[in-house]
């Protein structure tokens, strides 16, 4: 089933990640053994799938706002026989808070969603992390680009503004003040964030 998801991932145009990023997140999965994982950007339910195969006892909540993608996502995770253990809240994942909180708290905390709100997604469920827990962000080298002066280079207006907030979110992730961050340039670049053990109880 999973080479029928990335068959029809490729032909459809649909961001699932790379194959190299998949294995090194199921290899941190398999070192953690988390027993709940948040996922931001169920898409098709390629990456929820992959995750709940590897780890029999985890559980997974994973948003999804494209409508289209989310009877993909249902019929899959359905196909997959992993329904008892994926749950799929649909609608803006900036809205979605108070639903999360429920399902909460969480031990891997995955971010693969709208890139420029990447910000906005690591301060809204941070909350909602364990003490040991890890947030693992996808894409954030985008392509290589956010390496690059694009100041140069031929592109949109929206390209070019995008490759911005995924530049200054790193720098902001790099100088977060509760969390050590290592960037993997692996696949699209994959950032895990692991919080210093301080983590401040919540009110």
């Amino acid at each position: 089933m999973i080479k029928e998801l990335e068959d029809f991932a490729k032909e459809h145009n649909v961001p699932i990640m790379e194959p190299e990023g998949i294995e090194v997140l199921l290899q941190i999965l398999r070192l953690h053994q988390p027993k709940a994982i948040l996922e931001v950007g169920a898409a098709i339910g390629y990456s929820a799938i992959r995750m709940a195969e590897t780890l029999p006892d985890v559980r997974i909540v994973t948003l999804e706002r494209n409508e289209a993608r989310i009877e993909q996502a249902k019929a899959n995770i359905a196909k997959s026989g992993l329904s008892e253990r994926i749950t799929l809240i649909e609608g803006d994942a900036l809205e979605a808070g108070p639903l999360v909180e429920n399902h909460g708290p969480f031990d891997i905390i995955f971010v693969d969603a709208a890139k420029g709100q990447y910000k906005r997604f690591f301060e809204l469920f941070e909350p909602f992390l364990n003490q040991a827990g890890i947030i693992i962000t996808d894409n954030v080298l985008f392509k290589g680009l956010v390496a690059e002066n694009i100041e140069e280079m031929e592109m949109t207006r929206r390209k070019r503004a995008l490759i911005k907030k995924i530049k200054d979110f790193n720098i902001w992730l790099h100088n977060h003040p509760h969390y050590d961050t290592v960037i993997l340039p692996i696949g699209d670049g994959v950032a895990i964030s692991k919080h210093r053990g301080d983590k401040h109880e919540k009110a």
